[in-house]
């Protein structure tokens, strides 16, 4: 059951979840490792979340689940205050590094794969993996 609220209006955790597609836990445990997400809590530790608060989440869920960074390099973005613009493609962080993959061979349409193909793939699969 989705119930639309405006824009500015609080939302419980469990909307929040909802919206984002995570457990409740994931969002309780996201408060314990950013100290920027900090809910209103009530009578029951019933958990308020800002505007503010949801638009941090949605980044950290986005900067997490999307763009492929760890926990500890959201914490240093965030910590930077440039979590908004930041881009693991552009600017990759020492938690976050590219390594270098070349292509795979280009195949004829109707050509089966070789042996050296396979070989070659296990290799590049091996030098990622050792990374």
């Amino acid at each position: 059951m989705v119930t639309t609220k405006a824009p500015d209006a609080f939302r419980t955790i469990g909307e929040l979840a909802e919206e984002l597609g995570v457990a409740q836990h994931i969002l309780r445990y996201w408060e314990s490792k950013f100290p920027q997400l900090r809910p209103l809590q009530r009578a029951g530790n019933r958990r308020y979340y800002r505007p503010a608060d949801v638009e941090l989440a949605r980044r950290i869920h986005r900067l997490l689940n999307q763009e492929g960074y760890t926990v500890r390099g959201v914490q240093k973005l965030l910590a930077n205050g440039s979590a908004a613009e930041a881009s693991p493609v552009s600017e990759p962080t020492p938690d976050r590094t590219r390594i270098p993959v070349p292509p795979p061979p280009a195949l004829a349409p109707t050509a089966a794969v070789s042996a050296d193909d396979l070989r070659a793939v296990r290799e590049n699969l091996a030098l990622a993996l050792d990374a």
